[in-house]
């Protein structure tokens, strides 16, 4: 597949795509309970492992002139590693390149990460590439390995597992599960999967042989074959004693002219999600598709998905750098597939898409308000239908009278995968700990954001009653928040925070704006009127001196403003451009080797809020000077692990959350380039 190796070599040698060191390398990313990753720089110098960190080993050997080395994966310890010469990370690639004994082995994972294609988007399946071509002028004769540990299909190494061989049209598929299936049955935070099913599937018109066995890898290695009898002793343990699902891919004798190999990972799960105790369907099973159609129309389409992602990623890295900069495009390429893989997208009982959030490492929960809320950025640059999809069902169960009785928004729907009810703070029972103004703020932004988007004010009339509340809530309490949570909740309480203070303003206007699409013109005069009135004693209340206070009534303090992005995106034109330029001044004196805090407390920030900041900055030189120590972040943090967006910005090092789906926000600089935003957007309308 000479079209691979040609596209792999103009990515790896592209500067924009050139990360110098990823913290950890997306390697399959679709959701938050199959998604693996490497977490060093060299793939064979660590087992891969899932997002949480959990070991889940998948193995890759090569035999090249009946000599064995590894290319992924630290074992076999005693079997040396092909040296690897490059990786590039694009937004739906990552690329490798090897060599060894005269071969140059390119490695390729494609997980077709198209937003404007939920089909796709929802297909549990990444393509996995191999291309071979020799180097020295001799031939060689070459085939690669793949292992994969039955651990992915379970939580613990305890559980029992069973396996099948089976076909399907156009692929051969090995699969390992569970033994006792017990679907939906647990919710949290540092869990994976183990109902639902593992399949590794090889093209029949590739040269393959496979095996469902113990010793595999040992047999390729002495003998370059695979077992001839699958273990057939079930359940067994996933344990070290397991058997793996193996598939051996021969290249034949490889010379000047490359060869290429390919085979599809995926899992499936006939219930994804519950919401109010329905169990829902993945998005791409809604009308009950087989397993197994689903694999043959992957194997099918894998050429034609090839060239759309490809397509993809060299248009939007070209975006990415003309909206903001190479460094930030390097940022955003990073984000990109974390963003989507901690979501779930399921089907609504009448087929529409609903997308629930993770929070990952956090608390587990399942649609955080303040969570969709950062990272709503990426889905309104690419498809704002995937926003819909999140806030849909939050508004749903607000309205439900006998389930949320408060007059403000909920904070979340529950613990992943289970979206029953608000389970944070006080839940439905009590006010205790809950983010009033915060949630409240967030929705009203959102659905405004969504509404003009979309061109569509459906949303906004069928939930006027539960907008309408939210707003008169801000209206009563949002100029000078009492004390309570915001999404920081991290850092504690804080009685009059300025920045939450903004979040209501511009909720405010938000409501304003959307009574105006509603025609209802008293309502929006009164609601403009008193978010300007609320933006001028703002200032007045946070000014001191050249920046503008964490508190209205804590003296030498400083925040970040992240808040003010929207009063320019939306439109709302609330607050003088002075403002945004003093606070950009000011940070400009508070940047630290790594980044800028969050704000005068600590030394700590968050990845999200920082470009949310850096998109208030009028210069590139100003935006430049807040992204840049972020970039040299990314590729010095001490820590390995899926993108944080809470790190110290003096020593690098992770505070907490990994892999969240918040680091969407980075995509806020995109958003901010109208002609880029409708650009991306028209390619999901067309599809829809």
């Amino acid at each position: 597949m000479k079209l691979m190796l040609s596209l792999a070599l103009v990515l790896l040698s592209s500067s924009a795509f050139a990360q110098q060191r990823a913290p950890a390398t997306p390697l399959i990313t679709h959701n938050p309970y199959f998604s693996i990753w490497s977490t060093t720089d060299n793939l064979t110098d660590s087992n891969t492992t899932h997002w949480t960190g959990a070991p889940q080993p998948i193995s890759g050997l090569v035999r090249i002139d009946g000599k064995a080395y590894r290319f992924m994966g630290r074992d076999p310890r005693d079997l040396p590693a092909m040296e690897q010469v490059a990786r590039s990370i694009t937004p739906t690639h990552t690329f490798y390149e090897f060599k060894a004994a005269g071969i140059d082995l390119h490695f390729t994972f494609f997980t077709p990460t198209i937003l404007s294609d939920l089909d796709i988007l929802s297909r549990p399946v990444t393509y996995l590439t191999w291309t071979a071509q020799s180097t020295d002028g001799a031939s060689h004769d070459v085939s690669v390995l793949l292992d994969v540990d039955p651990i992915i299909a379970v939580n613990d190494a305890s559980e029992q597992v069973v396996y099948t061989r089976n076909q399907t049209a156009t692929e051969n598929v090995l699969s390992v599960g569970s033994r006792d299936q017990n679907v939906l049955n647990r919710s949290g935070d540092n869990l994976r999967i183990d109902w639902g099913y593992f399949h590794l599937a090889i093209p029949k018109d590739e040269q393959s042989t496979t095996a469902i066995a113990s010793h595999a890898r040992h047999d390729f290695v002495t003998t370059g074959q695979l077992p001839t009898a699958d273990d057939m002793d079930m359940p067994m343990r996933a344990d070290r004693n397991g058997a793996h699902l193996d598939a051996v891919l021969a290249f034949g004798k490889v010379a000047g002219e490359p060869v290429s190999r390919h085979l599809l990972v995926s899992y499936t799960q006939n219930y994804a999600i519950q919401y109010m105790q329905r169990n829902l369907r993945p998005y791409w099973q809604r009308n009950n598709e087989p397993v197994s159609q689903m694999l043959d129309d992957a194997e099918r389409q894998y050429t034609s998905l090839e060239a759309r992602g490809t397509t993809l990623d060299k248009e939007l890295t070209a975006d990415l750098t003309k909206a903001g900069s190479e460094h930030y495009a390097a940022i955003a390429i990073l984000a990109y597939r974390q963003a989507m893989a901690a979501h779930g997208l399921v089907a609504d009982v009448d087929g529409s898409p609903y997308l629930f959030a993770k929070e990952n490492f956090s608390n587990g929960d399942i649609a955080t308000v303040d969570v969709l809320y950062p990272s709503a950025p990426f889905f309104l640059f690419f498809n704002p239908k995937l926003l819909e999809a999140q806030i849909s069902p939050v508004l749903k169960y607000a309205a439900l009278p006998n389930r949320w009785k408060f007059p403000f928004a909920p904070h979340d729907l529950g613990q992943y995968p289970l979206a029953n009810g608000q389970e944070y703070g006080g839940g439905e029972k009590t006010e205790e700990n809950q983010m009033p103004v915060e949630e409240s703020g967030n929705l009203l932004i959102l659905v405004d954001a969504v509404s003009r988007a979309e061109g569509n004010t459906a949303l906004a009339e069928r939930y006027w009653p539960q907008l309408t509340k939210w707003a008169q809530y801000l209206k009563a309490n949002g100029l000078d928040p009492e004390n309570q949570l915001t999404t920081d909740d991290f850092a504690g309480h804080v009685a009059h925070n300025s920045n939450l203070s903004i979040k209501a303003i511009d909720g405010l206007a938000a409501y304003a704006n959307l009574a105006h699409l509603l025609n209802k013109e008293s309502v929006a005069r009164e609601y403009q009127a008193t978010a300007k009135t609320y933006a001028s004693k703002w200032i007045t209340m946070a000014k001191e001196g050249d920046h503008y206070k964490l508190a209205f009534n804590s003296p030498n303090t400083w925040s970040q403003k992240y808040n003010l992005v929207w009063d320019d995106l939306l439109g709302y034109n609330l607050f003088p451009k002075s403002v945004r330029d003093s606070e950009i001044a000011y940070y400009q004196t508070k940047i630290n080797q790594y980044g800028l805090p969050l704000d005068s407390r600590a030394d700590y920030t968050k990845l999200d809020w920082e470009l949310w900041t850096a998109t208030l900055a009028d210069t590139p030189a100003a935006f430049n000077a807040i992204v840049d120590p972020i970039y040299k972040w990314t590729n010095e943090t001490p820590t390995r692990v899926p993108l944080t967006d809470w790190y110290d910005t003096k020593t690098g090092k992770q505070v907490g959350f990994q892999a969240r789906s918040v680091v969407g926000g980075v995509f806020i600089k995109a958003l901010a380039d109208k002609s880029l935003t409708e650009k991306w957007r028209a390619k999901a309308s067309s599809q829809q």
